[in-house]
C-alpha cells in the first residue's frame, strides 16, 4: 500500500498537466470531491488538489508548445542531483535538471529508457501526498510499458525496489514492486507488459466503482474496460479523462 511516509524510491506526488485545467479540474473535481487551492501567484496557474482538506495532488496547464497533457508521477528521492545522474548511467533521459520548488523541493523530470516519463522530488518543507490509499485518493501506481524486464531492471537499479512475480492468466506476469527492504504490504505499484509507448498511470480508491465509471462517461472521459471483478485485487475499471490520460478506479477487496 502507499503511504504518507514516504521512502525513498515510493511514489510520493502525482501532477496533472491538462489542455484545459479548468475542464479537467472540473472532471476530477466532480468524480472524486477534489477541490482546488491555488499554489500561490507566481506558479503558472498551478493548483494543490485537495480531498477533506489534505493534498493527494497537483495540476496545472500546458507549459510548453508540443507538451502532451500527462499524469506524472514523482518518486521521492533523497538526492534529486545524485538521482539524475544514476537516471542517465541507467539509458534513461533528464528533461528537466533539478530546480528548487520555491523551498518546498527539488525537482526533476526524467524518462526512462522506454520513453515513459516520470520525476524525482527531493523534498525540502513539502514532503507530498498528505492522503493517500482513501476514497479519493491514489493507492496504487501502474506501468504500462513495451518492456517490463527492461523497465523493472531500470528502476530496480534507480530506485532499489524489491518485486514480486505475480503470474497472470496467458502467461504473462505482473510485476509487483516496493521499496528496497519493506514487507510486502508496502508494495505500490505494479509492471505491465503492453503495447505502444507506455505510461506510468494512477489508480484511485472509490467506494463504487460501477457509479464513477458512468459518471467518467457521462462528463467527456472513456470508459476503456468496463468494471469487472480481480480475484485478491478488488472491482475495478480503466478509464481516460477528456485528455486522454489513462487511470484506474478501484474499490479493494477486503483485507
Amino acid at each position: 500500500m502507499i503511504t504518507t511516509d514516504h521512502r525513498p524510491g515510493s511514489p510520493c506526488w502525482i501532477e496533472l498537466s491538462a489542455s484545459d485545467p479548468g475542464s479537467s479540474l472540473a472532471f476530477y473535481g466532480g468524480l472524486f470531491g477534489w477541490e482546488a487551492e491555488s499554489a500561490g501567484p507566481d506558479t503558472g496557474g498551478y493548483m494543490i488538489l485537495r480531498s477533506r482538506g489534505r493534498a493527494v495532488g497537483g495540476a496545472g496547464p500546458l507549459m510548453e508548445a508540443g507538451q502532451p497533457p500527462a499524469w506524472t508521477l514523482y518518486f521521492h528521492t533523497p538526492d534529486a542531483e545524485a538521482g539524475v545522474r544514476r537516471v542517465a548511467e541507467l539509458g534513461g533521459t533528464v528533461g528537466v535538471e533539478p530546480v528548487d520548488v520555491m523551498g518546498m523541493g527539488v525537482m526533476a523530470h526524467c524518462a526512462d529508457p522506454q520513453g515513459v516519463g516520470f520525476a524525482l522530488w527531493q523534498p525540502l518543507s513539502f514532503p507530498g501526498l498528505e492522503a493517500v490509499d482513501e476514497p479519493g485518493s491514489l493507492m496504487w501506481t501502474e506501468l504500462w510499458t513495451p518492456d517490463a524486464e527492461g523497465a523493472l531492471e531500470f528502476y530496480t537499479a534507480l530506485f532499489s525496489w524489491d518485486s514480486t512475480p505475480f503470474p497472470l492468466p496467458g502467461g504473462s506476469t505482473y510485476r509487483i514492486v516496493r521499496p528496497g527492504g519493506l514487507p510486502d504490504e508496502r508494495a505500490h505499484g505494479g509492471i505491465a507488459q503492453a503495447s505502444g509507448t507506455g505510461d506510468w498511470h494512477p489508480v484511485f480508491h472509490v467506494e463504487d466503482v460501477d457509479g464513477a465509471a458512468a459518471l467518467v462517461a457521462e462528463t467527456g472521459g472513456r470508459v476503456t474496460m468496463a468494471p469487472d471483478d480481480a480475484a485478491g485485487v478488488g472491482r475495478l475499471s480503466a478509464c481516460t479523462d477528456p485528455d486522454g490520460n489513462a487511470f484506474v478506479l478501484l474499490r479493494p477487496s477486503p483485507a
